[in-house]
């Protein structure tokens, strides 16, 4: 099964980026295959324009159709998730996460923006017809340390609710493969009725 990372900061490197790569490798041990998007990839004037036409919007939008999954990133600013995620979403198709499992991201300066995700980005996931949207994980800056020499180390706290999420998300996908296995059912043979 297939999950598509989607990054929705636009800064690099960036905490969200480094959590979104820590699930994207664990994703990856649990034998899913990943993939990853950035949006501030995408070429600016065609994303804010909504300039389908343009060969990497179509290549992006592609990738979530694609995709069985979505594990979707984000800081939160003003209170919101960033504005060039919200120009991609608003780029997808009104059922562009049907039949899609999604876990939700955020990282932020403080506890006092971890409503965000509730408040702002799962209306527009669920908008979007996503087969379900799992429990949010949110992150403070104090909650992620990098390290050039260690990498990613997470706070406890965070650590058990990404790995709450990320084995949802794999239990879901499961669910999925074994629904959209091929069921063989004998024909019927026909029945001789005595007279």
């Amino acid at each position: 099964m297939s999950v598509l990372l989607i990054g929705g900061s636009p800064a690099v490197p960036s905490s969200t980026g480094r959590l979104l790569d820590h699930v994207g490798q664990k994703l990856s041990t649990q034998g899913h295959w990943r993939s990853t998007l950035q949006v501030r990839d995408l070429p600016a004037r065609a994303l804010l324009h909504g300039d389908t036409s343009d060969l990497a919007i179509k290549r992006a939008l592609a990738a979530v159709a694609a995709a069985d999954a979505i594990v979707i990133a984000t800081p939160v600013y003003k209170a919101s998730f960033t504005g060039i995620l919200k120009a991609f979403l608003d780029l997808l198709p009104q059922d562009g996460l049907a039949g899609k499992l999604v876990l939700p991201l955020a990282t932020g300066g403080s506890q006092s923006h971890m409503l965000a995700l509730d408040y702002a980005l799962r209306p527009v996931l669920h908008a979007l017809e996503a087969r379900q949207v799992l429990a949010s994980v949110y992150a403070t800056s104090q909650q992620l340390t990098w390290s050039d020499d260690g990498g990613l180390t997470l706070d406890p706290a965070v650590a058990w609710r990404l790995d709450a999420g990320i084995e949802d998300l794999s239990a879901g996908l499961q669910a999925l493969a074994g629904r959209n296995e091929e069921v063989y059912v004998a024909p019927l043979q026909p029945v001789r009725l005595a007279r």
